[in-house]
């Protein structure tokens, strides 16, 4: 890293619970490609205050987490569409004062659908009811799938999400069947639900495609159960990576190699 300067470029992370994966993520190929830019992640309970010190300090990026992702949109100038689609922010530009959100979340699920090369006349389950299970159904949206279930306890969030882009809500997991199927939930994240299966063998067993947004760790119980079974994965590693390169390069002006982003991705989960 270069040394510290008043010429330096400040991104930031504000989130409820910050982690290193993206301070990491940036800060290593600031240092590769010998960037004057630094990244540092904050936790606030204060969003309007925080966001008040990126216009006022000139900072030039800003990623934001849970829950502040739909809390922001009063406090910017712009909408990209990305952003727009879904009513959620996680990224923001600061442009000489003016501040243009996007969400790199829906646009890196729209990309690996298209790159995994999923099928539009697939069903999708997705399991979960958040501000990512909003990306999530929104991009399958767009990519033309029409039939798509939202997998959810929360009745009144799970009927909301389903119907906003036409689709349908249910409490109780289907049937078996040749599907995409999608885990937008904590399970399989460190902690309590941390060797729980967000599905069932009988549904993994059936699936075309397991598709994990959760990150960390990387292999998910999810993911080695699908892997075992012999059924395709997308895993949260990819997610978060490819969102964090939309980040930079919005930051930076930079467009990252897929060896960049790889490299970046790996040091970002070294303890």
């Amino acid at each position: 890293m270069p040394i510290l300067n008043k010429d330096m470029a400040l991104c930031i992370s504000l989130s409820g619970r910050p982690s290193n994966l993206g301070t990491r993520f940036h800060n290593f190929l600031y240092d590769e490609l010998g960037l004057n830019f630094a990244y540092k992640a904050f936790r606030t309970d204060d969003i309007e205050g925080a966001i008040r010190g990126v216009r006022a300090l000139g900072i030039r990026g800003c990623s934001v987490s849970m829950p502040f992702k739909e809390a922001v949109i009063p406090l910017i100038d712009e909408l990209e569409e990305s952003a727009a689609a879904i009513e959620s922010v996680n990224t923001i530009v600061n442009d000489d004062g003016r501040l243009i959100a996007s969400n790199t979340d829906y646009e890196a699920v729209a990309s690996l659908i298209g790159s995994h090369g999923l099928d539009p006349a697939v069903p999708v389950v997705v399991r979960g009811s958040g501000g990512m299970a909003k990306a999530v159904v929104a991009a399958f949206r767009a990519a033309g799938f029409v039939e798509l279930t939202v997998l959810a306890r929360n009745r009144e969030a799970g009927t909301a999400l389903a119907r906003k882009y036409g689709y349908r809500w249910t409490a109780q997991e289907p049937a078996p069947a040749p599907a995409v199927l999608v885990n937008v939930t904590p399970i399989g994240m460190a902690g309590p639900d941390a060797d729980a299966l967000s599905f069932s063998e009988q549904q993994l067993s059936a699936a075309l495609t397991v598709f994990d947004v959760v990150a960390f760790p990387a292999e998910t119980p999810l993911v080695r159960a699908a892997r075992a079974a012999g059924v395709p994965v997308i895993s949260g590693s990819e997610v978060v990576a490819l969102q964090a390169a939309r980040q930079f390069e919005r930051y930076t002006g930079v467009r990252l190699s897929a060896e960049q982003i790889e490299r970046a991705s790996v040091f970002s989960r070294q303890e």
